[in-house]
């Protein structure tokens, strides 16, 4: 399934694509992406040939029928890049995670890349869409040219564990080094108008923290999270979705502005609270994405 305006991206589920156990599972999972891996947790080396050939076997078959799905590929020095490509530029791969994205030119390799590819395999251009992965203290500083650096990117994500060995720090538990890197990639994702998507959540088990990282994910103004487990869904959903109230003031917002704009009124206060037009436009947003949610419910 290729991405759409009707794809959501609250959920990034990884998928290590050499174990059919992992596969069969995510299979039948609700992510709204499924990751298949060829990456990191793909070992040793010669595992990746498999996970190729997993990912292109059940793919053909059908398997995957209905789910987005992006392959996260290995990077330009790893000797595995051009492979993965070369197998898995196929229908049913909606695109590709670009790890150790350093900077703009980069990520721009990697689309002319995917441009050639496309080409001498007579596909449109742009047929499948990219999400760089911000891993270091470089491509921190450097999030926003990564972010516009090809039209196909649609979603840029931050890949905190790698990050936090280049800085030599440490990941606290109150998650504060994280901070700073978080708001820096969403405020590139937001500023190059593609979705930003936060770092995992590596406590599997300890879902109380992982609430906790989302309150904050979901105030730095992050739409999604990278999933490591299954379990740790229910409550991505639930944060990265507009809960009910929020859905209500939306639109008690967009419905006085209109009757507002009737009376010639540029602005309008509701339950005490001035009323303008950025704040219409994050309660339109709000009510975009409750009815997409809703629409995919619907279709599951």
């Amino acid at each position: 399934m290729r991405v759409s305006e009707s794809t959501l991206f609250r959920s990034l589920l990884f998928v290590p694509s050499h174990d059919l156990r992992f596969m069969g599972s995510a299979s039948r999972v609700n992510a709204d992406i499924l990751l298949l891996d060829l990456e990191d947790s793909v070992q040793p080396s010669t595992a990746k040939a498999v996970g190729r050939d997993n990912i292109v076997n059940w793919v053909s078959q059908g398997k995957f029928e209905s789910k987005t799905l992006f392959v996260r590929i290995n990077d330009r020095e790893s000797g595995h890049l051009l492979k993965d490509l070369e197998a898995l530029t196929i229908p049913g791969i909606a695109g590709f995670m670009y790890p150790k994205s350093y900077t703009g030119k980069d990520v721009y390799f990697i689309d002319k890349l995917l441009e050639t590819i496309e080409f001498e395999k007579g596909l449109p251009v742009g047929t499948f869409s990219l999400i760089p992965l911000i891993e270091t203290s470089e491509a921190v500083h450097n999030a926003l040219e990564i972010c516009q650096a090809a039209s196909r990117t649609v979603a840029v994500a931050f890949g905190s564990e790698d990050f936090v060995a280049d800085l030599e720090g440490i990941h606290d538990r109150e998650h504060n080094s994280l901070f700073n890197p978080r708001a820096l990639i969403a405020m590139a994702a937001r500023a190059a108008k593609i979705i930003p998507i936060d770092t995992v959540h590596i406590n599997i088990h300890d879902l109380e923290d992982l609430e906790v990282n989302l309150k904050l994910s979901k105030d730095l103004g992050f739409e999604g999270m990278l999933v490591l487990h299954p379990k740790e869904l229910p409550l991505v959903h639930q944060y990265y979705s507009p809960t009910e109230s929020e859905v209500n003031a939306a639109s008690e917002i967009v419905a006085a502005f209109e009757e507002a704009k009737l009376q010639n009124k540029g602005v309008v206060i509701v339950n005490g609270r001035f009323i303008g037009p950025p704040i219409v436009r994050a309660a339109q947003k709000t009510l975009n994405k409750h009815r997409l949610i809703s629409s995919n419910k619907v279709r599951e």
